[in-house]
């Protein structure tokens, strides 16, 4: 909320990634920034990945969006990267509304 709250909306998506960054640093929470994913198929890692924002305490996928909403689309979005990933839990930030957005996506495979 502090980054919403201080740059309120309108930036690309760059900007609040950036910021989240630094307040992850401060926070001392571990993560990793552009965490790259493999995807298996029929027991063959395909030779393209995927790319999650954040992965956050090795257990949470955090996609960032700057949206009017959070569509569909990234619901569907963070859906694969669990599947694929086989994480269980994914997180939307939306710093694109009025007020910070956010959609828990838990996925069971």
């Amino acid at each position: 909320m502090k980054i919403h709250n201080k740059l309120g909306r309108g930036f690309k998506e760059i900007v609040y990634k950036d910021a989240l960054e630094l307040e992850l640093q401060k926070s001392n929470i571990p993560y990793t920034r552009e965490h790259s994913f493999n995807i298996r198929y029929e027991d063959v890692i395909l030779p393209h990945s995927f790319i999650a924002d954040y992965f956050v305490f090795n257990a949470i996928i955090l996609e960032v969006k700057s949206t009017s909403f959070i569509h569909a689309e990234a619901f569907r979005q963070t859906l694969n990267y669990l599947k694929a990933s086989q994480i269980q839990l994914g997180i939307i930030l939306n710093f694109g509304s009025e007020r910070l957005d956010f959609k828990r996506v838990v996925c069971t495979y």
